[in-house]
């Protein structure tokens, strides 16, 4: 018996800066300002709907700052800066890595990263940040041309993931998409801390086992 276990990056495998919780929130860019001359509030318009072409992959990441940065003030190079970013906005949440592991060791559990990606970083955090290590795949709106919460998104990961004993257990920070995983026939778990991943039922009598 198989069940696949798919978990969110940012706010799940990566602390954000958007975490519900101001104690929890991971900045990158509050030296912003200093290294790269943008306001990071100015930078942060990108995300108000300008951002969606390139988490589907309609467009590049490179193609959608060499148009947006120049019109923050931004003079540089945009390789140079998608370097800065994709470098300082991975802190990783080593303990639930570590939980992840050890839930792999116990057998038929398929691990899957489920998460709304442009392909660079998807790319960064799959070979520099080491996910590879740990996932057996990562299924990322670029790739899919489709963003959670979309329906569209589930079905192309089952499409991918193939027939399942279990229904697939999704972790995820986002009620929206917390709530179309369960209506899609997924078992959706809300992360905001590791009590929510070590407690939900089926991971605790694995880790147990």
């Amino acid at each position: 018996m198989t069940r696949a276990v798919l978990i969110d990056v940012d706010g799940v495998l990566v602390h954000s800066h958007f975490h519900p919780d101001p104690a929890r929130r991971r900045r990158w860019d509050e030296h912003l300002l200093e290294d790269m001359g943008i306001e990071p509030a100015a930078f942060k318009t990108l995300f108000k709907g300008g951002f969606d072409v390139a988490i589907t992959g309609k467009t590049s990441l490179v193609e959608t700052l060499d148009a947006f940065l120049p019109t923050i003030g931004y003079r540089g190079n945009t390789l140079d800066f998608i370097g800065y970013w994709l470098t300082r906005d991975a802190h990783l949440n080593f303990q639930l890595l570590d939980s992840l592991r050890r839930l792999r060791e116990t057998g038929g559990v398929r691990l899957y990263v489920a998460t709304n990606q442009e392909h660079l970083r998807a790319n960064h955090l799959w070979n520099n940040m080491g996910l590879s290590r740990v996932f057996d795949d990562m299924f990322y709106s670029a790739r899919l041309a489709v963003a959670k919460p979309s329906p569209n998104y589930f079905a192309k990961v089952d499409a991918l993931i193939g027939q399942q004993t279990e229904r697939p257990l999704i972790f995820d920070d986002s009620p929206a998409v917390i709530e179309a995983a369960n209506a899609h026939g997924w078992e959706g778990i809300l992360f905001h801390t590791m009590d929510d991943f070590t407690d939900q039922p089926w991971v605790a009598a694995r880790m147990k086992s």
